[in-house]
Parts: C-alpha cells; structure tokens; sequence
C-alpha cells in the first residue's frame, strides 16, 4: 500500500479500499472524504517501520524509513522519545492516538472502538534525561482523575528501554484515633534525638502512641517527633548539656541545621499524623517515612513517604529508585508534596506493565 509523504513525516492514503484496509485494522489514521486517510507522523513512521505502508515523496521515489523518521524528528525536536513510547504500546496491542496537550497520547483499552470506547490511559512519554517536575505532575494528574482517566508516564532509559508509571493522587488515611499525652512531659535534648525517661510517659507515648523507640527504661524521640509533640504542647524540652528549658523554636532551629529538609518532613509528619497514620522512619528503604494504617504491632506499613517541595525539580533517576524499594517490600510510593503554607498533597508512583 502506498502513501504519500508529508513534508513533517506524516502521510496520506489516497486510495479508497487501501485507506478502509489500514484504517480499519489498528484505528490508524482519520478518514476524511472521499475516503482519504490522514496519517500523522506516528502513525505514519510506524507503518512504514513495519512495512504496511510504502510512502512516496512528490515524484512517486520511495522515501526510505531513516529518511521518514528524520522528516518527523525535524518537525517535532521530542519525536525519537515519543515513538519509541508509541511504537511500544502498540506492539502491546494498545490503539494509540496523538493527543492534544497536556499529554502525548490517548490509548484506548484493547479491543476499543475508536469514537465508541472511551480511552483507558492518558500516556505522558519523557526521557530520563528529562527534569522529573512534581508540580507538573501534580497537575496531570488532577486533570487526569477529572477526566476519569489513568495516567501513565513512560520514562525512555538511554538505551531505549521503557519503563511506566502510573500516577494517582491518592488520599492516605489511617485508624489511629489522635489523643495526647494524660499530661505533658519533659524531655532531654540531646545532639541529635529526645529522651523521655519518666516512666508513664514512656508507656503512653511508646505504646499507646507508638513514638520513638524503647531503649531499656526510657523512650528516644527523633527530631521529627519531639517538634511535633512539643508543638501540640505534649512535650517540653530541657537541653542535656545544662538542664536549661529551651523552646520548641531552637529545637527546629536545631533540627534545620543538621537537617536542610526538616521543614517540609515536619510538614508532611504533621499531616500524617493528621490523617490517623503512624509514622516512622523511613530510613532503611531510603525514604523519609514509613506509614502505618494500624500499630505496628500488627500490621506491616502501607506507604514509603519522601516529602519534597511541593515544586520539586529533580531528577528521574533519584526517584525510580524509592518507587522500586517500595514495590520490592509491597509498599506503595508517596510523594508528600509540601507548599509554602505547608499545607500537604501527595502523588503516588507505581511501576506497572500495561
């Protein structure tokens, strides 16, 4: 079947029966009158790829495939990462069709009927290389749960490799009911941890509210934890050196020196906390936290948490690390995105294969 070429690396089918046969099979294409179908420049350098179609320039010469891609790439400076994504799901069986903005393309469940079967995904294509934006992703994602679609990133390695990800905006509750201390208490600050020695406190706070860790008699705090506690008046500090009070000030103050991030991870506490989760360090899966829905006792935590600001810039590389931890321990990956009023939202990544 032959087609001829446009100067972006799209293409038309002129023939009637032949435009009916592609179009028909794949949903390649729009049909316009008289029967002509309309390729663009993916559709076009995928059928020319697999050999379904033979694209001619002007003069009837066969435009060879590299020539094809390259008119596309001219056209479009992100086409190299964006085919590669389409060509994949295509192998996979998916109908793909370019998508207007916000997203590269819209892929129908398979066995979809083009104008009859809503869409599944809205597919989002970056390269590795390519700044992972979280604000950015915020975004797609509320206009994707608007839409009442998935919405999946694929991320194309350096060497062409795909991997996907599903990103959701979930809303992470636990059980445990909030509820302070009897009466507050006092806790010792140290170089870089709290410690509570008075023995009711220890049970309350250790057991009851599963803060800490119990080191023989006594309870250590983290920095995280004894900012909250000392903010919802739970807790009050002396300094270990001098058996001075200081306030819940120096002790952020204190926090933020030996921790740039301590802010938004207090934030992001805060909110969990909040929402009747337990929370503790994340530091042996290389995260800030981990989350429970119920006491640790009895239940394994359901989240790995990296609290970030809320327009985080990064890399992909330094988060398709965590979100590969977090499935490796049947946990799932959030993003607690902290804004300047520090206020907290969060975006679930998960590694999938569609």
């Amino acid at each position: 079947m032959s087609a001829t070429a446009g100067p972006d690396g799209s293409a038309r089918i002129r023939d009637p029966a032949e435009a009916s046969a592609i179009h028909a099979k794949g949903y390649f294409g729009s049909l316009e009158p008289a029967g002509v179908l309309a390729l663009d420049r993916f559709d076009a350098v995928y059928l020319a790829e697999m050999g379904r179609i033979e694209v001619l320039d002007a003069r009837g010469h066969v435009i060879r495939w590299p020539e094809l891609f390259r008119r596309a790439a001219r056209s479009d400076p992100g086409f190299g990462v964006r085919y590669l994504v389409y060509r994949d799901l295509r192998q996979r069986g998916y109908v793909v069709r370019a998508s207007p903005p916000p997203v590269a393309f819209a892929v129908l469940p398979r066995g979809g009927v083009l104008n009859k079967t809503p869409s599944k995904f809205w597919v989002e294509a970056v390269s590795e290389r390519a700044p992972f934006d979280l604000g950015r992703l915020f975004e797609l994602a509320d206009r994707t749960r608007s839409a009442k679609k998935s919405l999946l990133i694929g991320v194309v390695d350096e060497e062409s490799d795909l991997t996907y990800y599903r990103v959701r905006r979930p809303t992470p509750n636990g059980s445990l009911l909030p509820q302070g201390l009897s009466s507050p208490t006092v806790g010792t600050l140290g170089h870089d941890r709290v410690i509570v020695h008075d023995p009711a406190a220890v049970e309350e706070l250790g057991r009851l509210g599963a803060y800490g860790s119990r080191v023989g008699a006594r309870l250590e705090l983290s920095l995280i934890e004894s900012a909250y506690l000392a903010r919802t008046h739970q807790l009050s500090l002396v300094q270990g050196s001098t058996g001075r009070t200081v306030s819940s000030a120096y002790l952020e103050r204190r926090a933020r020196q030996l921790d740039p991030m301590f802010l938004e991870r207090l934030a992001a506490y805060e909110d969990l906390r909040r929402r009747g989760l337990i929370v503790k360090t994340g530091f042996k899966y290389g995260a800030h936290f981990r989350a429970y829905l119920h006491n640790p006792d009895h239940a394994h935590a359901r989240y790995l948490v990296r609290a970030a600001p809320d327009r985080l810039v990064s890399a992909w590389p330094e988060v398709s690390g965590g979100v590969r931890v977090a499935q490796g321990v049947r946990k799932e990956f959030l993003l607690a995105g902290v804004r300047p009023d520090r206020s907290v939202r969060y975006l679930e990544l998960e590694r999938i294969r569609p």
